[in-house]
């Protein structure tokens, strides 16, 4: 009596994809958040940003951050990482999905350009003399730059105004503080914008001593990371109440 040898077949059941991390999802959030009312749907648009494009945003800043291996910054990696995030968050604005352009594209060559503009920055401070044509850089990103940082100022100078009294308590640091903001709102009209002339200006407007001022400016310094880390998360700062 013959047997039969029953062979069973193993079926491999395939891996299911995985979702991509910045997808047409990520990309509709963008164009939903673009399209609501900076002022009036500031909440609104926090939260979409919050829930549906930061992460994709942090992502993109750490793969482009690591695939082109940027050498000339002085910063650790995450704080790098959080100013690109911001970078991204005040030009996702001009992002125009009826061009045709896939968000994903877009918003990677604003992150390299803005690494690149800094990597050369960097490179010229501690290699004056070297030829830096290599890393090509590009004129418009000058003018990229100029706009992130204008508007990150402004963010910055309402926050400080708005809570002053809650990072200083001694009067002449309040009044040393202000000082600053009202150079800040003033500064396309500064020409020497140097550390000296600063303090000059400061000293003239407070009657106050060198010290004094060093120790405000040091204390603003401290915080100035951590804004730079809220304004990549919640894409604004003048939603928030006193956190630092």
């Amino acid at each position: 009596m013959s047997t039969k040898k029953i062979v069973k077949k193993v079926v491999k059941k395939k891996k299911p994809k995985r979702k991509p991390y910045f997808g047409l999802d990520v990309q509709d959030a963008v164009v939903k958040y673009n399209a609501l009312d900076s002022e009036t749907q500031s909440v609104e648009r926090s939260n979409i940003y919050a829930k549906e494009i930061h992460a994709a945003f942090d992502k993109l800043a750490e793969n482009i951050i690591n695939t082109f291996k940027f050498s000339y910054f002085d910063d650790v990696f995450v704080d790098v990482k959080h100013e690109v995030v911001a970078f991204l968050v005040v030009n996702m604005h001009k992002y125009d999905h009826t061009k045709g352009s896939k968000a994903f594209s877009y918003f990677s060559v604003v992150a390299k350009n803005y690494l690149i503009l800094h990597n050369n920055n960097n490179y010229k401070k501690y290699k004056t003399h070297s030829d830096i044509s290599v890393l090509n850089r590009h004129t418009n990103n000058d003018e990229e730059y100029a706009e992130f940082i204008d508007d990150f100022t402004n963010e910055v100078i309402n926050y400080l105004e708005e809570n002053v009294n809650n990072i200083f308590k001694n009067k002449d640091d309040i009044k040393i503080a202000y000082s600053i903001i009202e150079l800040l709102k003033k500064r396309h009209e500064i020409e020497n914008f140097n550390k000296k002339a600063i303090y000059i200006l400061i000293r003239e407007m407070t009657d106050v001593k060198t010290s004094q001022i060093t120790r405000v400016t040091n204390k603003l310094k401290k915080h100035y990371k951590t804004m730079v880390s809220r304004y990549d998360k919640h894409g604004t700062l003048s939603s928030h109440k006193f956190f630092l």
